[in-house]
């Protein structure tokens, strides 16, 4: 898959789950951006160098490094809604073309430039923020019909990322459950549930989460 942009985000209020800052505005930037580990969730810090989260509970941490949006998804929401998106409008990292990142597997392995290893561990779960964000009318709503929000994926090897680079999949478990399973899963297909909260790839605290959500 070709990285069409890296996306970094920039600071404002946030109305929408009463909290100081979001840093869903992502912005695309030039050049090679470092990627490592950013290490437990509770700092506020991605795999991105310069970039953050504001909800520092929810969002971030080892297993959500890096969130990744297909421009093949941009142009599926652009024709459901009549807007166009552009790269970094759902607050995603890297923004790609050429494969289908809702059907990328748990634990599925990407490699980059400059030695870098990405891990898929999940999907996005829409929040208020983003609700917020997008503006649209029964957006959760439409977004959870559609299915299709995206990987997370945990830093195994850092590197860096810049537009244009590639990203080779490496490796792909055989097990079938999809991030757009979990997404699933997550959103309320409880026959799901088992199936993916059962995958060894997947981090324990998702497990366990699903198990309880």
């Amino acid at each position: 898959m070709k990285i069409l942009s890296v996306n970094i985000g920039r600071p404002r209020e946030n109305p929408w789950k009463g909290l100081t800052a979001t840093y869903i505005d992502k912005r695309p930037v030039d050049g090679p951006v470092e990627v490592t580990s950013p290490g437990p969730k509770g700092e506020g810090t991605v795999g991105l160098a310069g970039d953050r989260v504001g909800d520092v509970r929810n969002h971030g941490g080892t297993d959500q490094a890096v969130y990744v949006y297909g421009s093949e998804d941009y142009a599926h929401f652009g024709a459901l809604t009549g807007r166009e998106f552009a790269p970094g409008a759902f607050g995603e990292n890297l923004t790609t073309s050429g494969y289908d990142v809702n059907a990328a597997l748990i634990g599925e392995r990407w490699a980059g430039p400059g030695g870098l290893v990405l891990q898929v561990t999940g999907a996005r779960i829409p929040c208020g923020t983003f609700r917020g964000w997008i503006d649209e009318r029964g957006w959760l709503k439409t977004f959870t019909r559609e299915a299709r929000p995206g990987p997370y994926l945990r830093v195994v090897e850092p590197g860096h990322v810049e537009a244009g680079a590639v990203l080779e999949v490496v490796h792909r478990p055989d097990h079938g459950v999809t991030a757009a399973m979990f997404f699933r899963a997550a959103m309320g297909e409880r026959d799901l549930v088992e199936v993916v909260a059962s995958v060894p790839d997947l981090p324990p605290a998702e497990a366990a989460w699903l198990r309880g959500a």
